[in-house]
């Protein structure tokens, strides 16, 4: 049973606090019932963050236009004959190299898996609440060519390409 009346729900709802509405109403009475009022808000807020987190990661990844969503790090097959070292991909996946600036390129033949490594590290940069995007280089190119027959069309360019912290571009 929630401790709070609809009105004040409606309230919070307005303020766009709906997340902590939701976790005020999940938390269940038997085990916040000796709480102090401090522990269940937070509790709450902990919940509600949690839901907020959640949803702005998967907002970034569902921007970011990944050719394999579902890619992870943590599942690359780093089988010996494939050449990939285990602490590069580790140390890639903490990111630093984007707050260093630093770029990142992947060689291989085809079918090695470049394409993957990319959405999984776009991924990974996602999670770590970077602006992330996916695009193969012949749509890249095909963007710029409509762009430069539009007025101010490299400019807009620019400017879009420019928002994202990591640019996977794919051959």
């Amino acid at each position: 049973m929630s401790r709070l009346d609809s009105e004040t729900k409606r309230k919070l709802r307005e303020m766009g606090i709906s997340a902590l509405v939701d976790a005020i109403d999940i938390q269940d009475d038997a085990l916040t019932m000796g709480m102090v009022f401090e522990e269940r808000i937070k509790l709450a807020v902990d919940d509600a963050h949690a839901a907020f987190t959640h949803a702005k990661v998967e907002g970034l990844i569902r921007r970011a236009g990944l050719r394999y969503p579902n890619a992870d790090l943590r599942r690359v097959d780093l089988l010996e004959q494939r050449g990939l070292d285990r602490g590069v991909i580790a140390q890639l996946g903490t990111c630093q190299f984007i707050s260093r600036q630093q770029n990142v390129v992947f060689q291989g033949f085809t079918g090695s898996g470049k394409s993957y490594l990319g959405s999984a590290l776009a991924k990974q940069a996602c999670q770590h609440r970077y602006r992330a995007h996916y695009i193969r280089m012949p749509d890249l190119e095909e963007t710029w060519a409509a762009a430069k027959d539009k007025p101010a069309g490299m400019e807009k360019w620019l400017r879009k390409y420019s928002t994202f912290t990591l640019l996977v571009i794919d051959e």
